[in-house]
């Protein structure tokens, strides 16, 4: 382990922030997770032990790793308490620009000067969210997958600033939670995100216009792309708020190619937001 790093912070329970810390914490940091409130952080902890189970179950990990694993977890609802002896804190919180730029904000006077922030944003601007701080060097993207707890792979995205120190340490971070990187200059979408929000907002076009149903366009991508899941099936599972936040960004920031479709705009407004309410594209009730 990077002898710098020993405990890190995760900043919001939610499904992205529950995935980080059960990465975090199997690889052998002191993890703290934080929420604003008690009920989110039990919920978590269900869920982290969760798939725990569901791992040794499977004979994928030892009892004995689940358990000493589970000890190196801690919940707190203080903030201070969660990044004041943090090496490196990882933000989960709901994706909006102005709630990431406050909390960085808030760590700033919370957390020691040495503490990497890094933040796990899907599409916005890691410069933006640096230029909060008075550690712009050592502010970075971390883009995990859902579900992060198995999901193998992690964005790394470099700020305007953003030091080879920092890079070097969180590239350290996420081989010791067994993940793959690649390390790009920032770029509203950075890779993954730019290129799915194209496609889930192609296949929405589609589905308008009478092309195909959503079942049979899932299917077309999954057999004819090789895709693991069909666009509808990824953005029930990510949120369709998620996706058309994402994509209003796109489109300010690059244009006429990535303007929501109405249909998507609909879907949102009626509360068809995914699996989280049970009801997007499909029906989960």
């Amino acid at each position: 382990m990077k002898k710098g790093v020993k405990t890190i912070a995760v900043i919001g329970a939610g499904t992205m922030g529950r995935g980080i810390a059960y990465a975090s914490c199997l690889a052998g940091y002191a993890t703290k997770l934080y929420d604003v409130e008690e009920h989110f952080l039990n919920k978590a902890v269900e869920s982290i032990a969760g798939s725990f189970r569901k791992a040794v179950d499977k004979a994928i990990l030892a009892h004995e790793t689940m358990t000493q694993s589970l000890a190196r977890l801690q919940t707190t609802t203080d903030l201070n308490v969660a990044a004041s002896e943090a090496d490196f804190v990882i933000e989960a919180i709901p994706e909006q620009i102005d709630l990431k730029i406050n909390l960085f904000r808030q760590l700033d006077g919370i957390a020691p000067p040495h503490t990497i922030f890094a933040t796990n944003t899907s599409s916005l601007s890691v410069t933006e969210m640096a230029g909060a701080t008075q550690r712009a060097a050592r502010v970075i993207g971390m883009h995990f997958f859902n579900p992060a707890s198995l999901m193998k792979f992690i964005e790394i995205i470099r700020g305007l600033e953003t030091s080879e120190e920092t890079i070097a340490a969180t590239q350290e971070v996420s081989q010791m939670m067994k993940k793959e990187t690649v390390v790009i200059n920032e770029s509203p979408g950075f890779i993954t995100t730019r290129i799915n929000a194209m496609i889930g907002n192609e296949a929405f076009y589609m589905l308008q216009e009478g092309v195909a149903t959503a079942p049979e366009i899932d299917k077309a991508l999954k057999l004819g792309l090789n895709h693991p899941m069909g666009p509808f099936e990824l953005v029930d599972l990510v949120g369709l708020d998620v996706r058309l936040n994402v994509l209003n960004f796109l489109h300010q920031t690059l244009g006429e190619k990535f303007r929501p479709c109405p249909l998507m705009v609909k879907y949102v407004k009626a509360g068809r937001l995914g699996r989280k309410l049970g009801r997007g594209v499909y029906d989960y009730s």
